[in-house]
């Protein structure tokens, strides 16, 4: 499977760099003796992966420290009472210190109100996904817009994470 994306990454001209997969902690958690060492191969072919859903599943920290991942994906359902619910908050911060310590891109995911953005930002979470940015758009208009960026986003998605 990692050289089947492999090729098809390059059939599509995009290095493998700036390809993230998502992969959620339940999936993981459900066979992660089959499933981690994929991830590693994948790791090591250049592609990033990202522990969606974080919080949401059965993961352990223990088990966190040991996959090979490259950022950490906030569930919306944390995102989505900030900034004002507290226990949202303190949750939101504690999993951005988290990544920060162990070198992992977070991304937030359903942003929705300027408030929400403000408040990640202030906390140092320069990556996010949501309606404030862009709903949903179909496979062509996504194809286009990478043709679009494609020589101009080869800095901000080559950050090293």
């Amino acid at each position: 499977m990692p050289y089947e994306l492999s090729a098809i990454a390059e059939s599509l001209g995009i290095a493998n760099r700036f390809l993230c997969l998502e992969m959620t902690e339940s999936m993981i958690m459900r066979q992660p003796d089959k499933v981690i060492p994929v991830m590693k191969s994948l790791r090591k072919l250049g592609f990033k992966i990202s522990l969606d859903d974080f919080g949401m599943g059965h993961s352990s920290l223990y088990r966190l420290k040991q996959l090979p991942i490259s950022s950490l994906k906030i569930d919306r359902s944390f995102v989505k009472g900030l900034p004002y619910d507290r226990g949202d908050r303190a949750i939101v911060r504690t999993i951005l210190d988290l990544g920060r310590h162990m070198k992992l891109a977070v991304i937030a995911e359903g942003v929705e109100t300027e408030a929400q953005r403000e408040f990640l930002e202030r906390h140092h979470c320069h990556a996010w996904q949501g309606y404030l940015l862009s709903p949903p758009v179909a496979v062509a208009e996504f194809e286009a817009l990478v043709r679009r960026t494609n020589g101009a986003m080869d800095g901000a998605l080559d950050g090293g994470h």
